[in-house]
């Protein structure tokens, strides 16, 4: 391994050991990654002594981030996902079939390529681009975020609907350094967001990061991170899905997709941090 390999960042591939699977990894996953700038490679690559679950723990460890693919309900891919997840690990998900993502993964990055590597190139590439922002984030700033499983709740009046939605986001300090100082924390939306944080309404403005429309200013729990630091930050967001007024039919349920920014303003920069959003906003029977 050249010096140069070795400031590449790393992406470690979850997925099942079968001859269905080989240009899946060689042509849509491993080329792609490669091409854009990783180290790419699947345990059954590897030369190892200790056994190939104890390996395949060590290289969830030691990669920045991991892809899966998620085709066909695999017990030991699902497994070793579970446990990347559990490690805060960046976990980009991959499946031909959609039905093949569990409910409670849907709001974690994934890609949908229905058996066609040229739909998983195009896609991957994308998000292995957003990797990379979030690995170099990281190594800069040695703040890592991660976004909890948003709670989401659908308020119906007689005419209209309403969707509120709760976030949670973890930031943590894995290094062995304090983190830069914090000087502010923004959360990018689409339009037609209200923001609130502690019972208090957020301020707002126009975006200055596109394709994001508004910003809403947050307050951090802490000035900086400690060397193996963690804090959270907590908030809700609030929007108008529909109006009778608008001659709109209202529903029970709405699905709302799309991306979430976070950006955290330090003393040696901005981080910009961007979150895949697929949300369920179903109304609670009491």
């Amino acid at each position: 391994m050249s010096a140069n390999d070795t400031e590449k960042p790393f992406a470690f591939v979850l997925m099942p050991f079968h001859e269905a699977f080989n240009d899946v990894y060689q042509v849509g996953i491993k080329e792609t990654a490669v091409n854009a700038g990783f180290i790419c490679e699947r345990v059954d690559e590897q030369i190892y002594q200790e056994s190939m679950l104890e390996r395949i723990y060590r290289q969830i460890d030691a990669a920045d981030v991991i892809i899966a693919d998620m085709s066909g309900k695999n017990p030991n891919v699902f497994y070793e996902v579970g446990y990347a997840h559990a490690k805060g690990k960046l976990v980009i998900l991959l499946t031909s079939d959609s039905a093949d993502i569990p409910f409670d993964l849907k709001h974690h990055r994934h890609i949908v390529y229905k058996n066609s590597t040229v739909t998983l190139r195009k896609q991957l590439a994308s998000d292995l681009g957003w990797a990379l922002s979030e690995i170099e984030s990281l190594r800069n700033s040695r703040i890592k975020v991660v976004m909890q499983e948003p709670f989401a709740m659908l308020e119906k009046e007689s005419w209209r609907a309403v969707g509120e939605i709760d976030f949670k986001f973890d930031l943590s300090n894995q290094s062995s350094q304090v983190s830069p100082d914090i000087e502010a924390v923004y959360v990018y939306t689409s339009s037609g967001w209200e923001s609130t944080q502690d019972g208090k309404e957020c301020s707002s403005g126009n975006s200055d990061w596109q394709p994001f429309k508004q910003r809403h200013f947050l307050t951090c729990p802490v000035r900086r991170l400690t060397k193996k630091g963690w804090a959270q930050i907590k908030f809700s967001m609030k929007r108008t899905l529909a109006t009778t007024v608008a001659g709109e039919e209202l529903k029970d349920s709405y699905q709302l997709k799309g991306k979430l920014g976070l950006r955290i303003v330090t003393s040696s920069g901005n981080f910009d941090h961007e979150f895949a959003l697929n949300v369920d906003v179903d109304e609670i029977p009491f």
